[in-house]
């Protein structure tokens, strides 16, 4: 497998973010996103890049959706099915846990259907109403509110372990500057 990098995603990678996402959602993992949303949305996202022939191509994805001052959550973790157990997932995490504390926020916070990555990664299960922010967001008007098959994951970014790059390299900007790290 070639080499993939992380970066900030642009406005222009919003195609291919929704592609990403809508190409995942019969996992029933994930929940559908408007191009236009991502388009807005992008620089909250951190993108895994596979260069290509064609122009790179987008094989991963999450973002840094603020939930109020102190609370991000992390959003539509994506990686491609055939770049799967290489890391990627815990490389943006661990960007997205850097991301966060550089913007100040003391908490943050992910919902999945298999929270494994997640603990591994220092996240504790908690009740959905530990995180009041996101079920006043987004909760309330899901089809699925009180029915929900996620679960709420929290870290303290406070007591957390520091996010200080993975065990291959550097760190991705924040505003599309592409990084060095690699797989």
């Amino acid at each position: 497998m070639p080499s993939i990098t992380l970066r900030a995603a642009l406005a222009a990678d919003a195609p291919q973010l929704h592609a990403l996402v809508a190409s995942h959602l019969e996992e029933g993992r994930l929940l559908p996103r408007a191009l236009g949303e991502l388009a807005i949305h992008a620089p909250r996202f951190v993108v895994a890049v596979e260069p290509s022939s064609g122009g790179d191509r987008l094989v991963g994805c999450a973002e840094l959706a603020p939930l109020s001052a102190s609370v991000a959550e992390v959003r539509s973790l994506v990686v491609d099915r055939k770049a799967r157990g290489n890391g990627l997932g815990q490389r943006m995490i661990d960007e997205l846990g850097r991301r966060a504390r550089r913007e100040g926020f003391t908490r943050l916070s992910a919902f999945a259907h298999d929270p494994k990555l997640f603990v591994r990664l220092g996240f504790s299960i908690v009740p959905h109403t530990w995180v009041p922010e996101k079920i006043a967001r987004d909760c309330h008007a899901c089809a699925l509110f009180r029915n929900c098959g996620q679960y709420a994951v929290v870290l303290d970014l406070h007591h957390a372990r520091t996010f200080v790059g993975t065990a291959s390299g550097t760190l991705v900007g924040t505003a599309g500057t592409p990084v060095s790290s690699r797989v």
